[in-house]
């Protein structure tokens, strides 16, 4: 099965994130810091990270540095959502190693089509030419 570590200091934004992906079939995994998503990923490396930049302890583009350094941690695929929207930020956590960047708000439509993007959901149908 498919496994998705969310990691956001909001605990409403996890609840969302995990039944829009759990409907995507994934198994959720969750972390409300870089820390705690950290040791997650130590004790089991999820195929992908949702992943929030502005958290405390850990941000998250201090996490995805460490992640990217772990053994297998170039594996998952790393989709930021966060309310940074500069293109400083967006060409930081590409160059970082994320895969993708959504903004928030966020909804299924949105987290479906980066996730398609970045090879982790099937595209279910094919639109008309």
């Amino acid at each position: 099965m498919k496994t998705c570590l969310v990691v956001d200091d909001s605990s409403v934004v996890r609840k969302i994130a995990r039944r829009i992906l759990e409907e995507l079939d994934f198994q959720i995994t969750e972390a409300e810091d870089g820390e705690q998503a950290l040791e997650v990923c130590k004790a089991a490396m999820p195929t992908a990270v949702l992943l929030d930049w502005n958290m405390p302890v850990m941000d998250g583009y201090e996490f995805l540095g460490h992640l990217r350094r772990l053994p297998g941690g170039d594996a998952p695929k790393v989709v930021f959502c966060t309310t940074e929207n500069g293109m400083d930020h967006i060409s930081r956590a590409l160059h970082a190693g994320a895969n993708e960047y959504i903004m928030k708000p966020f909804d299924k439509d949105i987290v479906t089509a980066k996730f398609q993007e970045v090879g982790l959901v099937a595209l279910t149908e094919q639109c008309p030419i």
